[in-house]
């Protein structure tokens, strides 16, 4: 009996035994489990988020020529109102793609500017042109200020790149807004630098980081454009070199005398960038009295250089017409922000002006082609919403 007794307790304890390492193993199991299973969930779902957000972009080596130009114009962007050049197979040929409506352009880009304070903030730039061109319809001035969507993300380098080549930037492209992000694809700026067109440039040093001088430009100013603290660096030097480009576009016999600009070279294009009015954003906001004073400020440089630019004196070129935008590259949110996707950040202003000197025929196929082109773009953004 003892004996037996003796054996139940050992079968007994072992079973205990086998039964509470068996419980531990399970419980040890589910630790390890509940250890490893969120970091690998959150790296799955950093993975999942990251292939999906930043996008991965390549860029083609290849250029566009003149044989392109009826396909695209016409049957992918719907511009059948364009009369396409013959196809000469020579990028140099003026007549390539399609006869020009202008003979200059000027291209000013007030940074951050919102369609609401081109709307209200501009009365002589833009309303008094608007104004004049709807009180006379015969005027061969044409102005016109449009609304247009911005891509995200709403960061001035990947805005420039979609500006100037046409595609769609990504998020992933952030880093290039550092410096180094050098456009190695084809862009209306490697077409006009292929035709040996004389252009000048005075601004945010993003377009040199771009499009690096001298490959690009016959002049270039570029200003630091890092610090959103300091407001009025990169506008008061575009206000410096500005009226001498100007003369020099104008092949003006005689520089500006307030300026120290010498004439070079006639140009045929001045690309001039203002960046006050996006740090006054990001310093105050945009419904604060330093953004008050800043617009205020844009007004009248802008309508000093479209007076400027209307007004041929007694110079040569009485002919030469000249087509101004003026655009700005994202907006901001109510907070003075921008890089995202919200319509505060997305909605830009576009104004684009011609000088008395183009007919009215020039002023109208530009026209034509601006609307369509927004019509198109409309089209399409309701049918992806």
């Amino acid at each position: 009996m003892t004996n037996n007794k003796r054996s139940s307790n050992i079968t007994n304890h072992n079973s205990n035994t086998t039964t509470s390492s068996s419980s531990r193993r399970r419980s040890s199991r589910r630790s390890i489990i509940r250890k490893i299973l969120p970091p690998l969930l959150t790296l799955l779902g950093l993975y999942l988020f990251g292939s999906a957000f930043f996008l991965a972009r390549s860029s083609l080596p290849r250029t566009s020529t003149c044989d392109d130009a009826e396909a695209l114009l016409h049957d992918t962007l719907g511009l059948k109102n364009i009369n396409v050049a013959s196809p000469s197979g020579n990028n140099n040929n003026n007549n390539c793609w399609m006869e020009s409506s202008v003979d200059k352009l000027v291209i000013l880009v007030v940074d951050a500017l919102r369609f609401d304070f081109a709307q209200h903030s501009f009365p002589q730039s833009f309303g008094r042109r608007l104004q004049n061109r709807n009180k006379n319809n015969n005027d061969h001035h044409h102005s016109k200020l449009l609304k247009f969507i911005a891509d995200p993300p709403t960061v001035t380098m990947q805005r420039l790149k979609g500006l100037t080549t046409g595609g769609l930037p990504t998020f992933a492209d952030i880093s290039g807004n550092f410096g180094g992000a050098y456009v190695e694809e084809d862009s209306w700026m490697e077409f006009l630098r292929r035709r040996k067109t004389p252009m000048a440039f005075v601004g945010d040093d993003t377009w040199v980081d771009l499009f690096p001088h001298p490959k690009y430009w016959t002049e270039a100013h570029p200003f630091p454009s890092f610090n959103t603290r300091d407001l009025d660096t990169v506008d008061n030097g575009v206000l410096e070199f500005l009226p001498g480009l100007l003369d020099d576009l104008m092949a003006a016999k005689k520089s500006n005398t307030n300026t120290n600009h010498h004439p070079k070279q006639p140009l045929d294009v001045v690309v001039a960038h203002f960046l006050g009015v996006d740090h006054v954003g990001h310093t105050y906001g945009p419904h604060t009295q330093p953004m008050a004073a800043k617009l205020q400020q844009m007004d009248t440089v802008l309508d000093a250089a479209l007076t400027r630019l209307d007004d041929t004196g007694d110079d040569d070129d009485d002919d030469v017409c000249i087509m101004t935008l003026v655009f700005g590259d994202h907006g901001m949110t109510e907070g003075g922000n921008h890089g995202g996707g919200t319509m505060e950040e997305v909605q830009a202003a576009l104004f684009y002006h011609t000088s008395p000197q183009c007919s009215s025929s020039s002023s109208s196929s530009v026209a034509a082609a601006t609307t369509a082109s927004s019509s198109k773009r409309s089209s399409m953004l309701q049918k992806l919403v």
